[in-house]
């Protein structure tokens, strides 16, 4: 089937989103079609907004508004959680145990996809060990999670500050971002000392 240019071209967009296939796009465009031109004009500055005013936190990683974000402007700094994207600081906070700050990898270390050292904020997370009293290493438990944990963990822990692993609970492979707040919680308060 043959698609008018512009409803291909929405087609194109949606399908470069992740977990959109083929079949999805086109049903996310024939949506956009049938919207009013005001609910099109709504969705579209969503999109234009978020991209021009959501940024990282030139702090920790995540996404903000402002140059730092309200959790590292008003949180415990001697607490510091790592997670690997800023999703998974989304998962920690529906728990509400956590009044740490958070410290947002982007990515984890990855040989084979030549992810290394210098590609993810690990010389960023050094510089912020002034003062910290524990470090919790909260990346997803999977093969590449792990190895950068440790990674980190051995280069912190000669400098005598407590590094702890979420306590188990979390499957090996899985997402934090897609763990229930209960067992999250468990293994944030269960947490191990590496």
């Amino acid at each position: 089937m043959s698609f008018y240019q512009p409803l291909s071209r929405l087609v194109a967009q949606f399908s470069k989103l992740p977990g959109v296939g083929a079949k999805t796009a086109q049903r996310y465009a024939y949506k956009v079609i049938n919207m009013s031109q005001e609910e099109v004009e709504d969705f579209a500055d969503a999109l234009i907004e978020t991209k021009k005013n959501i940024h990282y936190c030139s702090v920790c990683g995540n996404y903000t508004q402002s140059d730092v974000c309200e959790i590292c402007s008003t949180r415990d700094t001697s607490v510091i959680c790592v997670v690997k994207e800023p999703k998974d600081v989304i998962a920690f906070e529906k728990i509400k145990d956590y009044r740490g700050v958070y410290h947002v990898l982007q990515g984890t270390l990855n040989p084979m996809q030549g992810i290394g050292v210098d590609d993810i904020r690990i010389k960023e997370l050094m510089q912020r060990l002034v003062g910290v009293k524990e470090v919790i290493m909260a990346t997803n438990p999977d093969i590449d999670g792990e190895a950068t944990a440790t990674y980190i963990a051995r280069l912190i822990k000669p400098m005598g500050i407590k590094v702890t692993r979420l306590a188990s609970g979390i499957s090996m492979g899985s997402d934090i971002e897609y763990a229930d707040e209960v067992t999250l919680s468990r293994a944030l308060a269960d947490r191990k000392e590496y």
